[in-house]
């Protein structure tokens, strides 16, 4: 399986040369340059990279988007993607090659929040907050879902189609990809901080919009949940339901036919049982999807999100009592939950079938 490295930049002259060289020891190197202001083109040709420019600034997304098309041009099967800006460690490409090419159809992510190092504390919360949204809606529990080191097998590109830009691209592939039956799959990466001046994610501009983005996905999720819950309780109404119920419930209570005082205490006791079960497999279903920990984690958000902009905005000046309680809401243990398997289907009859 023929793998290409794709590396999108915009003005990442001073770090390229290096990505691109330790990028060059597993694969052909792909730099699309985004319009940079700089002679990043220049330098990543000189470091053995083959060079792709727009003539103007496009964003990470159509830089992405065109490596990967160039990547399919010249007969790979496998991309590679990385940032130019040595955040991520080229070392690392070959456990993330080899997890592809034992998984199939999968998207290998890079995690860098259980590798070593550490990102800054309110980037990995905010890393937290969109993985858990985003792990709820797909059915895919995935820890670094704003990771752009990535391996995406071709193939995954006939079925899936994006339309959203900028940084919203990586997180809308994560969602597509599941919803098209593929898996999402992470392998631990160290947590690099930018060898250059300054990232080109803004968290105003490109966390908004990533945020807008996934408000919208689990605006969804939350109408197929009602619709579904909706839909168990009315069929607890069935006329089928009903006769089976009622005769299972009499029969129960038939022994004790001959005194009226038994009989209504064993026909309530095994009324309430049934309804017992009822809800018990309700509750099962709820805790298996993550419903309760999405509960849990969507009436916290109006609370964690202004503290976590207040967090990134104060720096070292105020004690960090963001992390636990995000860690305690949106961490990887929170939708751990059920049989481990973070299931997505709501239809009714996926529910009926779990039953």
């Amino acid at each position: 399986m023929m793998a290409v490295i794709v590396i999108p930049v915009f003005d990442e002259a001073t770090t390229i040369e290096r990505v691109v060289a330790g990028a060059r020891a597993h694969g052909p190197v792909l730099v699309v340059d985004d319009g940079s202001r700089d002679d990043s083109g220049a330098v990543a040709a000189r470091a053995g990279a083959e060079v792709l420019r727009h003539p103007r600034r496009l964003g990470k997304a159509q830089a992405l988007l065109t490596g990967i098309a160039a990547a399919r041009r010249r007969g790979a099967s496998l991309v590679v993607t990385l940032d130019g800006d040595g955040q991520h460690d080229p070392e690392a490409i070959p456990a993330l090659l080899a997890a592809a090419r034992r998984a199939g159809r999968a998207v290998i992510v890079g995690n860098r929040l259980d590798g070593p190092g550490a990102l800054p504390a309110p980037r990995r919360n905010a890393i937290r907050v969109a993985s858990f949204f985003t792990s709820w809606t797909s059915g895919q529990p995935v820890q670094d879902s704003q990771s752009g080191f990535r391996v995406y097998p071709l193939a995954l590109f006939d079925e899936v189609r994006t339309h959203r830009g900028g940084f919203v691209l990586e997180t809308e592939i994560l969602l597509a990809a599941a919803a098209h039956g593929w898996s999402v799959e992470e392998v631990s990466v160290a947590a690099r901080p930018r060898a250059g001046e300054r990232s080109r994610f803004r968290p105003l501009r490109d966390g908004v919009a990533i945020g807008a983005f996934l408000a919208v996905r689990v605006a969804e999720r939350w109408a197929r949940e009602a619709r579904a819950l909706a839909a168990e309780v009315l069929a607890v109404f069935g006329a089928d339901r009903l006769a089976t119920r009622h005769a299972a419930i009499l029969e129960a209570a038939s022994p004790y036919s001959d005194s009226p005082a038994r009989w209504s205490a064993a026909f309530g006791a095994a009324a309430a049982r049934r309804a017992g079960l009822r809800l018990a497999v309700i509750w099962r279903g709820a805790r298996a999807r993550g419903t309760l920990a999405a509960a849990a984690a969507t009436l916290a958000a109006p609370l964690i999100l202004p503290l976590m902009s207040l967090q990134a905005l104060a720096g070292d000046w105020l004690p960090d009592v963001v992390t636990p309680l995000v860690n305690a809401v949106y961490g990887p243990a929170a939708l751990d939950e059920g049989d481990g398997r973070l299931r997505a289907d709501v239809t009714p009859g996926a529910l009926a079938g779990r039953q």
